[in-house]
C-alpha cells in the first residue's frame, strides 16, 4: 500500500506543481526568469515521477501487501522500461538523421572575415538551416538559403547556429523532448515545450549578437522564417524552424530589449529540480 501511495502523491503534486508552474511563468517576466521558471516547471514534475518509479523497482514489491505491491511494482517498471524505449528511440532517430546528412550531403565550408564555418549542403530551393545530431552536431545548410541572403545576413545566421552548437542544445533538448512526450499527460506540457522552444532561440539569438549587428540577425529573421524540411524539433534545433506570429514577435523584442543579460539556471532552481530527486532517499530505509 505504501508504494501506491508513494506513486499517488507523486503524481498529485506533478499535476499540483504544473497547474502553479502558470502562474510563475507569465510572460511579464523578465526572459532570464522565464528561462529558469519555465525549464524547472517543465523538467521537476516528470523527473519526480522517473524518480518515484526507479525508487520502487529498486525496493521491489512489497512483501506485506502482496497484490498492491506487485501491482505498483509492475506499474513503475513498465513507466521505467516505457522511458527507456522512448529515449532509444528519439537517439536512433538522431543518430539516423545524422548519418543520413553525413552519406548524402557534401561538406559545405562558408568563410568570413571573422571565422570559418563547415557544414553539409543540401540542393534544395527551399531556405533551410538547421543542426542534427546530438553532442556533436552538424550544421545543415541549404543552396535556397544562400541564394536568400547576403554575406552580412548569412553571417549572422550561422552566428545564431553557433549559439546551438555552443549550448549543446541538440544534446539537452534531445533529453528534454522525451520528458516532453512522457509527460504529454501532465497540464501544461505543450505550453511549456513551447516556451522552452521560444527561449532556447532567444538564447541563440543573444549569442549570435555578441558577434554580429543585433538589427541585421532580426532582419535575417524575418527574411528565413519559413516552412523546412520535416525533422523533429527536439533533434534538431534550427533558425529556419516555422514560427507562430506571436514568437516570432517575441524573438525580435527580445534581440531589441536590453533586459537580457544571461539565461541560465539559477541556484534557487536547481534546488527546485533537486527536491524532485528524493524519493530515492527512501531506498536505504526500505526493509
Amino acid at each position: 500500500m505504501m508504494h501506491l501511495q508513494m506513486i499517488g502523491l507523486s503524481i498529485a503534486i506533478a499535476v499540483v506543481a504544473r497547474v502553479l508552474s502558470q502562474f510563475l511563468t507569465a510572460p511579464s517576466y523578465q526572459w532570464s526568469s522565464r528561462w529558469t521558471r519555465t525549464l524547472t516547471a517543465f523538467v521537476a514534475p516528470p523527473l519526480l515521477l522517473l524518480t518515484t518509479a526507479i525508487a520502487i523497482v529498486v525496493m521491489g514489491p512489497s512483501s506485506s501487501h502482496h497484490l498492491d505491491g506487485w501491482l505498483s511494482y509492475l506499474f513503475s517498471f513498465s513507466f521505467i522500461l516505457g522511458a527507456l524505449a522512448l529515449w532509444a528511440r528519439l537517439g536512433w532517430l538522431s543518430i539516423r538523421i545524422r548519418h543520413h546528412a553525413i552519406q548524402n550531403y557534401p561538406v559545405h565550408t562558408i568563410r568570413t572575415s571573422e571565422s570559418t564555418t563547415v557544414s553539409r549542403l543540401i540542393d534544395s530551393a527551399a531556405v533551410y538551416c538547421a543542426r542534427v545530431g546530438l553532442w556533436s552536431s552538424e550544421l545543415i545548410l541549404s543552396q535556397g538559403l544562400l541564394n536568400c541572403l547576403d554575406a552580412e545576413h548569412l553571417r549572422a545566421v550561422l552566428a545564431h547556429e553557433a549559439g546551438h552548437a555552443h549550448y549543446r542544445d541538440t544534446f539537452w533538448f534531445f533529453w528534454l523532448g522525451g520528458l516532453r512526450r512522457l509527460s504529454s499527460w501532465l497540464p501544461y506540457t505543450e505550453t511549456l515545450w513551447q516556451e522552452l522552444m521560444l527561449l532556447r532561440e532567444i538564447r541563440a539569438d543573444r549569442w549570435a549578437a555578441r558577434s554580429v549587428d543585433t538589427l541585421v540577425l532580426a532582419e535575417s529573421l524575418l527574411s528565413v522564417i519559413q516552412a523546412p524540411l520535416t525533422t523533429a524539433e527536439e533533434t534538431c534545433p534550427g533558425f529556419s524552424w516555422p514560427t507562430p506570429q506571436s514568437r516570432l514577435n517575441q524573438r525580435v523584442d527580445a534581440l531589441l530589449s536590453e533586459d537580457i543579460k544571461s539565461l541560465r539556471i539559477l541556484p534557487e532552481h536547481w534546488l527546485a529540480v533537486s527536491l524532485s530527486l528524493t524519493p530515492l532517499l527512501t531506498i536505504p530505509f526500505h526493509h
